[in-house]
This record gives structure tokens, C-alpha cells and sequence, in this order.
């Protein structure tokens, strides 16, 4: 089916997209930045005769993109294939590499990445604190001060929420761990170039980032990790998740996918470029359509319920239990508009959302849950049209739940 992609819109000719939290899709300026390397550009950066010298080039200016965004150094970006494995990397590269200590302090809403780490390493003698989330799914900070062992070797906690959007204080967790002398890891991949970035002032240590969750390429992403000479600690020493060739000073060797790096340094970019256009806004354009979805819906149908903080959480994330109608029948019935019930990896399951589950949103509610992921390339008119269908929809089926 024909695409229609533009600075304002990015549809098919029959399904409107707003799952931009599970992937976006590639703006025209990063697809532009990365063809050459798909195509005449094709060197191993590891070369040094004239193919691998431009390959290696083009992965230099892209690290050097990435850190502007992240207000870092260059020599603090290690690349990923994406935000899965470096929250591989942060959590065990940190935790192995500290034998004297055995302890990691994380939360009950934490995405797969993160959480599936942790189960790992309780099977070679790690502990796990998992942190609580209030009934908006954020942190309570007193608890993580709390949880803080001399056996702690790192705290991993999200910056925003993949499934509902709240967004952590993780500038007052990070000051928490500075003080006790842990390592924070953020798993900032829905955060990054939407919430401020900058690595400094948010103070975290360990930060994963992905290209596609930001107009880039799937299939890569990075890892910021902190070079030490700060007040906080030495440089911190990562054990390696693979060994080979020695790429990424020795962290993460393989060959380098040079155009997907290349598309996240560009996808970097382009967020700069946005942000420096939409400074003045108090509110990013796709937090207004967010509300006006979320208002719109309120204001037609009755019994819906917000998940997640209702200020403090990402400027796209609107999740919304309907009540009495199941997610999974929601999703079928709705023919135009591409959503999700909540975190992509979790997309094949019945069961409720871990994160709902974590907030105390009740078993009847949490299989109701759908989440609109509001993204760039929507409009205002898309979302009128979403209204429609999803007050259709809702209503169409919980006539047929009386009906039964």
C-alpha cells in the first residue's frame, strides 16, 4: 500500500499510525544520511584503506551527533544493536565487573531488557531489590535510598515508562546513588531526545538509547556510558557481554553497522534541530494532540480510565482503559487506526500488562488497556478521524457485551 510521508503526515491510505512508542518510522533526512552507505559507502571501518577511512568517518561525526544530543563526549558513546542490548551491557557489563559486590536495585515496571537481565543474574549469585511504583507508576525516592546495601553495585531504574509514560525523577536518583557511591543505569530509550538529554545534568552514569524508538533505523542503537575523572567515581569498568575484534575500545566488538549508526547520528540531529525550533512551545505539538485525543474520548465515551501521570509523563503516551471491552477485541475491531495494548515485546500475550499489574490497576481494568502512541508525523486531522473510530468501536462492542 502507497505511503503518504511528509512533515506533517505519515499514514498509509488505510490505517493511521499511532504505536510510535513500539517504532517510528524513518524521517526522510536519516534515510537520505544513510543511503550512501548502503550502497557505494559500504567499507568495514575497521579498514584502513580509503573504503574503511570514509566508513570510519561517517561512524565518528555519527558518535559525535549522538553525544551533542546527550551533552557528553564523543569518547562516552559505545554502539549497540539497540536498546536490548545495551541494558545487556549496563546491567551485566557493571554487576560482573564488581566482584565484591552482588546487589541490584531496579523497579516492578521496568521493560523486559532490564528485568530479564536481573532474573539472569539471580541464577549466578545476584541479589534483586525491585523497587515499588505508585498507582501513576513512578518511583518513591525515599525507597530507593532505602534499598541501598554496601553489597550495591548498581541501580537501574527507566527514565519514562514504554507502556504508560510517566517519567521518573532520575536527576534526584542519580543524586541518591551519587551519594552512596552505586552506579546508576537509566534505561532512557523512550526519554531521549523527547524529555531533556543532556547526560550531565540528569547525572546518570549508564544510559541506553535506540534508533528506532527516534525516526532511525531499527537494528541499532547506544549505550552512553560516563569516562570517570568527575566527582562521582573513577571510569566505570564494563565486563564485555561477547569478545572478538575488539571495536567500541573493546566493549562491544564486532563490525560496525555503519548505516545504522549513521541513521542514529542523524535521528540525533534531526531531535536537535526540532527541539532548538519548538523551544519557545510550553508544550511539544504532540503533546496538544495528545490532549485533544485524550479529551475528545473523555468527552464521548464514559467509563475510560488514564494510566500513568496524568502531567508528568511523555508529550505522545496516552493509555486508556475501556472499561468492558477487552484490548485484544478493541485492537481487531479497529480497521484504520494502528495501535497497541502496551509494550511490543509483551504485544502476543493475554495476560495484563506487568507495568498495570505493578500500579495496582485491577485485573478487570488492566485487560482493557490500549495504548496511542502520538508521534511526528501525526496530525490533527488524523486524530479526529481516530476519535470516530475508537468511539465506534467502544460502543459497538459493549453492545454486543450486554447483548451476550
Amino acid at each position: 500500500m502507497p505511503y503518504l510521508f511528509s512533515e506533517t503526515s505519515f499514514v498509509n491510505s488505510d490505517v493511521i499510525y499511532m504505536d510510535n512508542h513500539a517504532t517510528t518510522p524513518i524521517a526522510p533526512e536519516v534515510l537520505t544520511a544513510m543511503m550512501p552507505y548502503l550502497t557505494t559507502h559500504f567499507g568495514n571501518a575497521a579498514s584502513t584503506h580509503p573504503f574503511g577511512i570514509a566508513a570510519k568517518d561517517a561512524v565518528e561525526k555519527a558518535r559525535a551527533q549522538v553525544a551533542t544530543l546527550l551533552g557528553c563526549s564523543p569518547g562516552e558513546i559505545i554502539f549497540t544493536s539497540g536498546a536490548t542490548e545495551s541494558d545487556n551491557l549496563a546491567i551485566r557489563g557493571v554487576a560482573t565487573a564488581q566482584a565484591e559486590k552482588n546487589h541490584i536495585i531496579t523497579s516492578t515496571a521496568e521493560h523486559h531488557a532490564v528485568l530479564d537481565t536481573c532474573h539472569a543474574l539471580a541464577a549466578e549469585g545476584f541479589e534483586t531489590t525491585y523497587l515499588p511504583v505508585d498507582t501513576y507508576g513512578m518511583i518513591d525516592l525515599d525507597d530507593v535510598a532505602a534499598a541501598i546495601t554496601p553489597k550495591t553495585a548498581l541501580i537501574s531504574l527507566m527514565y519514562a515508562n514504554n507502556e504508560v509514560g510517566t517519567i521518573n525523577p532520575i536527576a534526584e536518583i542519580a543524586d541518591i546513588a551519587q551519594k552512596h557511591g552505586v552506579v546508576f543505569h537509566s534505561d532512557a530509550v523512550q526519554g531521549i531526545g523527547k524529555l531533556p538529554s543532556n547526560m550531565e545534568t540528569l547525572g546518570v552514569d549508564l544510559a541506553s538509547l535506540t534508533a528506532h524508538k527516534m525516526y532511525g533505523p531499527k537494528g541499532v542503537g547506544a549505550l552512553y556510558v560516563r569516562a570517570g575523572g568527575y566527582e562521582r567515581h573513577p571510569r566505570i569498568q564494563l565486563q564485555p557481554l561477547f569478545y572478538g575484534g575488539g571495536q567500541e575500545m573493546g566493549v562491544r566488538p564486532g563490525t560496525l553497522n555503519v548505516a545504522g549508526i549513521v541513521g542514529l547520528g542523524a535521528a540525533c540531529e534531526l531531535y536537535q534541530d526540532r527541539e532548538k525550533r519548538n523551544q519557545d512551545r510550553e508544550i511539544s505539538p504532540t503533546g496538544v494532540l495528545r490532549d485533544r485525543l485524550h479529551e475528545e474520548l473523555r468527552t464521548r465515551l464514559t467509563d475510560i480510565h488514564l494510566n500513568g501521570h496524568p502531567e508528568k509523563r511523555l508529550p505522545g503516551n496516552l493509555n486508556l482503559c475501556f472499561e468492558g471491552v477487552q484490548s485484544h477485541a478493541l485492537l481487531a475491531g479497529l480497521k484504520q487506526v494502528a495501535v497497541s495494548t502496551g509494550s511490543a515485546c509483551d504485544s502476543e500475550s493475554v495476560k495484563p500488562s506487568h507495568v498495570l499489574t505493578a500500579m495496582g490497576v485491577p485485573h478487570e481494568l488492566a485487560v482493557t488497556a490500549v495504548r496511542f502512541g502520538l508521534g511526528r508525523y501525526n496530525t490533527a486531522e488524523e486524530v479526529d478521524v481516530v476519535v470516530e473510530e475508537v468511539v465506534a468501536t467502544v460502543n459497538r462492542l459493549r453492545e454486543l457485551s450486554r447483548g451476550m
